[in-house]
């Protein structure tokens, strides 16, 4: 894939660039703020850009707002941001700004390098690639009286899968169940949510999503 990193490390974008380089893609551009970003992927627009939420100069959402002006514009390059904490706004807002090519990670998780370029991948492919920490602590968000309180163990262990954006074949070997299991929990958990109106693998994540941030 043609990508395209901004971070302002220089020690992590530099190990970023000899990763991606190692595995076969070639980074266009590893710039270290959210204007260089914007220029460099109106120079030579990639496949998918991975960008840092905080940056400079104020070091709060340069990179986030970034990431969401470049799906406005270019809706067919990918977008996976990295941050070093679970920010639940700033998560939602980006999940939520499409239906796909989109990913969100805890920068903890690309020492884990297998999971980090299986987001990637993921991402580049158009769909979605969500942080379990992330999908764990919105799902942490229901309350007594929340529609999630009607599912069961198992419909919430699928719905986390889901929201990280698993297939239905990929959730049946994490799950160790069959895929006609998988399919009847993702029918009941929209029916209960109220979802059953949604159609398509990445759209039925960001619904669910989109109900969880609301």
């Amino acid at each position: 894939m043609r990508l395209i990193l901004a971070e302002d490390s220089t020690l992590l974008r530099e190990g970023l660039v000899r990763l991606l380089a190692e595995e076969g893609h070639e980074v266009l551009a590893a710039v270290g703020d959210a204007t260089a970003l914007l220029a460099a992927v109106d120079a030579s627009p990639p496949d998918v850009v991975i960008a840092d939420v905080r940056m400079p100069p104020t070091h709060t959402d340069e990179g986030l707002r970034a990431a969401l002006e470049i799906r406005r514009n270019r809706p067919r390059v990918g977008v996976l941001v990295l941050s070093q904490y679970v920010e639940k706004r700033y998560a939602t807002e980006l999940l939520t700004a499409d239906d796909g090519g989109v990913g969100y990670l805890l920068k903890d998780r690309v020492v884990q390098v297998d999971e980090f370029l299986d987001a990637l991948e993921r991402v580049g492919r158009g769909q979605a690639a969500f942080d379990p920490e992330v999908v764990r602590q919105l799902l942490a968000r229901s309350t007594r009286g929340d529609p999630l309180s009607r599912l069961t163990a198992r419909e919430r262990d699928v719905l986390a899968e889901m929201a990280e954006g698993h297939t239905n074949a990929a959730i049946a070997g994490r799950l160790h169940v069959s895929q006609s299991a998988v399919e009847k929990h993702i029918n009941a958990i929209f029916e209960k949510l109220e979802l059953t109106g949604t159609t398509g693998y990445s759209r039925r994540v960001l619904a669910v999503l989109r109900y969880l941030g609301s």
